[in-house]
């Protein structure tokens, strides 16, 4: 079974899916003229400026939703086993797959609100609603839908709640199986409520658990603040191959790099667009610079905060020649590569205090905790595409029971098989909606210079699909018809 889910991950995360994340963010970067440079006082501005309503959420909401998808176990973990497998050069390239991917996430995100729907008194929108209205076929949005809803509800929650129950061992000795009943109790009280409870907790929980880690990285960065020139350093001379240590391997820094980059920062994943369709704004691009500046604040900030803390050791990846000419990779001594790196680290830059391992396991909670709460929202809004009427609702209580059992049996799985599945489901989507983006990228391009223009003229831009020829965006074109009554 693992050797097949091997073969899998091998083709799914090929070359062509690494160096394709880095192309298509470039030619979005490039194509938007670095719009994640030019207009980050705009994603700051925008991501206060939204107000909620009965259908939508507020743009900070809806941030907090995406956000509570994309700050999570990657953050911790995935960095980690990133830095054990790649070498400190993999961080590098995580910050590069965050600068270029930010518009890619612009891209997908604008569409998401370009094409969305109000179903059942709630706007709904997401890869599946834009491939169908935007490219104008059904059959590859109900393929998306599909892959979301595998991805979303059983391949992705366990490697979550896996790293929730090994930090909470590591930390406080306590069963797995005790904190999978925790983490059911808890999900099932907040997804019972919806969106909009979804959006109440996230608006709180993420800006909290995202600043007390940050607060934790600056104390360490404080008592190592000589250190810092030699880690920069570090991860850009290893980054090339040009320190001797990690001379050949630069292709695994890459790969792990981008892989968890993606991972963590969702780019281009088709995750992102879920939240953005929700919030309730008067130009789709509004959103779309809002989810841009989530991608720097996951990967830019959070995980560049957990590799400063395990950099800071001096025990990362080191290639040691097997006596055969190989090389093999030497970790923290009695550490697997994942959560258990980052409470070590802690642990080391602190000495004495001893509250490694408890911080991380709380900081996992959150952090992963949240991202199951957007995984459901995410896998809720495809049933909501795929059925309609009473099917829906069967279909939403029938997501409800799944999500609950895999995140409970994420808690008592190994943690290489929960990651594993957790790959297959992040390269399904990425594949789809990368294919997807590359196709329809023209109607958020349009978008993004009529919402320039219209600042440029001092208005508060309102987005008129019909004047700027974008057919489809049905819900705008009724939007503007009820402006005008």
């Amino acid at each position: 079974m693992e050797e097949f889910i091997g073969q899998i991950n091998s083709f799914l995360w090929g070359p062509w899916m690494i160096y394709g994340c880095l192309a298509i963010g470039l030619l979005f970067s490039i194509l938007t003229r670095f719009l994640q440079v030019r207009l980050i006082k705009d994603m700051v501005v925008q991501m206060f400026k939204g107000e909620k309503s009965d259908a939508g959420v507020s743009s900070f909401q809806a941030l907090s939703i995406a956000l509570s998808g994309r700050v999570g176990t990657g953050n911790i973990a995935g960095v980690a086993t990133a830095i054990a497998f790649g070498g400190p050069g993999a961080v590098f390239w995580m910050w590069a797959i965050a600068f270029i991917g930010a518009s890619s996430a612009f891209v997908e995100s604008t569409l998401a609100q370009i094409y969305k729907v109000k179903d059942n008194g709630q706007y709904r929108g997401g890869p599946a609603y834009y491939i169908e209205k935007g490219i104008g076929s059904k059959w590859y949005a109900v393929i998306f839908a599909l892959a979301t809803l595998l991805a979303m509800s059983i391949l992705m929650p366990g490697i979550q709640s896996n790293s929730i129950a090994i930090g909470m061992e590591n930390a406080f000795d306590l069963p797995r199986w005790v904190t999978g009943a925790a983490i059911v109790v808890f999900l099932g009280v907040i997804i019972l409520g919806g969106v909009k409870r979804i959006a109440n907790v996230a608006q709180y929980v993420v800006p909290f658990m995202a600043l007390a880690y940050m607060l934790m990285a600056i104390i360490i960065i404080g008592m190592n603040i000589t250190e810092v020139p030699g880690v920069l350093r570090l991860i850009f001379s290893s980054a090339f191959s040009f320190d001797s240590t990690f001379g050949g391997m630069i292709g695994a820094a890459i790969a792990w790099g981008v892989k968890r980059g993606v991972y963590s920062n969702e780019a281009g994943q088709g995750t992102g667009p879920h939240a953005a369709a929700a919030a309730e704004v008067s130009h789709p691009v509004k959103q779309g610079l809002v989810q841009a500046f989530s991608v720097y604040i996951d990967t830019l900030l959070v995980c560049s905060a957990t590799a400063f803390m395990i950099l800071f050791t001096g025990m990362y990846n080191v290639q040691l020649d097997d006596g055969e000419g190989a090389f093999v990779v030497e970790n923290l001594p009695g550490v697997e590569a994942g959560a258990g790196y980052t409470q070590a680290a802690i642990d080391y830059a602190m000495p004495g205090a001893g509250i490694g391992a408890g911080f991380v396991a709380i900081a996992l909670f959150f952090f992963a905790f949240t991202t199951i709460m957007a995984y459901y929202y995410m896998a809720e809004t495809n049933i909501a595409y795929l059925m309609k009427g009473k099917a829906e609702k069967i279909g939403i209580f029938v997501l409800k029971i799944v999500i609950l059992i895999t995140s409970f049996y994420g808690t008592i799985n190994q943690a290489k098989l929960a990651w594993a599945l957790g790959d297959v489901g992040l390269g399904l989507m990425c594949w789809l909606n990368l294919i997807a983006i590359l196709i329809i990228a023209k109607p958020a391009l349009i978008a993004l210079k009529d919402y320039e223009a219209q600042k440029k003229e001092g208005k508060d831009p309102v987005f008129d699909p019909t004047k700027l020829g974008i057919k489809n965006a049905d819900f705008w074109v009724e939007y503007n018809e009820n402006l005008k009554k």
